[in-house]
């Protein structure tokens, strides 16, 4: 067996969810090699812990989307959530061919799934011990313009990153987002304010994806005035946007444009809450330079930060719920244009460089040493 896998097999059933003996664990793979499910099961069981496995393939889940019926859904739930009540830890690994495999489902079809599934995701999400990460492929290969044997070295390299060395720059990092109220950002097309005042910062170090390297908080609902301009491009519901400009005012986006305006729009009235925003971030995985379209790395890139619209999370509650839970990036070092993060007037990042002496340890040359 690749030593690889079982080196990530490590990581996962470790640091990243802890197996006790006695505990049940989900792996849900999606187009994984045998050999990675196999080296996480032993690993499982090395820990005393009791593997169940749930095997999926892309192309087939795009078709039970396509066609979906409120029936076909409903009964997945019945089946699914009384499976996830029996589980003290989630592990999933998402792989696929095609990056684009959901471009032709319509809106609808997958905003009936998200709603009649959400109670599934919100007990793993609430209840579980949960981490997920997505899988090497040739499509994600292309989208960071690498080769297929570059790329698995550089996503193994990522994914077993010793975060513990992140721990005191992001306890820092959380220290400063909770002693906030207004954070403002500026940068190229970008000049808005929000307040964080009275909710909780999160540091997110390899426990709940991976990679990772992120501390997350959100703004007060209703407070968000401004715009912003991303120029990270992303995915979302299997669609390629580029260029994405919101307007937000009282915390709500009242303007979207984009290089698709109208499916952006479609996503952002699926629900009243996809205009407000659920989580604002700051990422700074030293690995992580450049977007390859895939959130779960995108969002971890260093000198970036996201600002999501939709859902938001129990553990930085602003009251906002939706199906949605878009984290679009912003990159912020001088290659991106630069931009500047500051905290009640104090400028705590200038181009994606942390300034304050305790947040330094987080800058990439830290990191990397």
């Amino acid at each position: 067996m690749d030593a690889r896998y079982t080196r990530l097999a490590d990581v996962l059933t470790g640091f990243s969810t802890d197996l006790q003996p006695g505990e049940n664990v989900l792996i849900d793979a999606q187009d994984i090699p045998d050999a990675m499910i196999i080296a996480l099961v032993r690993a499982a069981r090395q820990r005393g812990a009791t593997p169940q496995v749930h095997i999926q393939h892309s192309r087939v889940s795009r078709a039970l989307l396509h066609d979906g019926t409120e029936a076909q859904h409903t009964l997945a739930a019945s089946l699914e959530l009384p499976r996830m009540k029996k589980m003290h830890a989630y592990i999933a690994l998402r792989g696929s061919g095609n990056i684009f495999e959901n471009s032709d489902v319509a809106p609808e079809k997958i905003a009936l799934y998200s709603r009649i599934l959400r109670p599934v995701l919100d007990y793993r999400v609430k209840k579980t011990k949960w981490v997920v990460l997505r899988w090497p492929s040739p499509s994600m290969a292309q989208l960071a313009h690498q080769s297929t044997e570059a790329f698995e070295d550089f996503y193994f390299k990522v994914c077993t990153l010793d975060y513990a060395r992140m721990v005191p720059g992001m306890a820092a990092l959380k220290e400063a987002m909770e002693a906030t109220d207004q954070v403002c950002i500026k940068g190229d097309g970008t000049d808005l304010c929000f307040s964080i005042k009275g909710i909780p910062a999160n540091p997110c170090g390899g426990l709940r994806n991976i990679p990772d390297g992120e501390v997350y908080t959100a703004p007060v609902r209703d407070s968000i005035n401004g715009v912003i301009q991303y120029n990270a491009p992303t995915v979302y519901q299997g669609t390629n946007f580029s260029d994405v400009r919101l307007v937000f005012k009282k915390g709500k986006i009242v303007e979207a444009r984009a290089n698709n305006t109208k499916r952006l729009n479609e996503i952002l009235d699926s629900d009243p809450g996809a205009r407000y925003v659920g989580e604002f971030a700051l990422g700074f995985n030293p690995y992580i330079l450049e977007p390859m379209q895939d959130i779960l790395f995108d969002e971890k890139i260093a000198g970036s930060f996201h600002l999501t619209p939709g859902q938001c999370y129990d553990t930085a509650f602003n009251g906002n719920k939706s199906v949605v839970h878009w984290d679009l990036v912003c990159i912020q070092r001088p290659e991106y244009g630069g931009g500047e993060i500051y905290f009640d007037g104090k400028l705590i990042r200038k181009d994606g460089v942390f300034l304050p002496k305790p947040l330094q340890k987080l800058n990439r040359e830290f990191l990397l040493k």
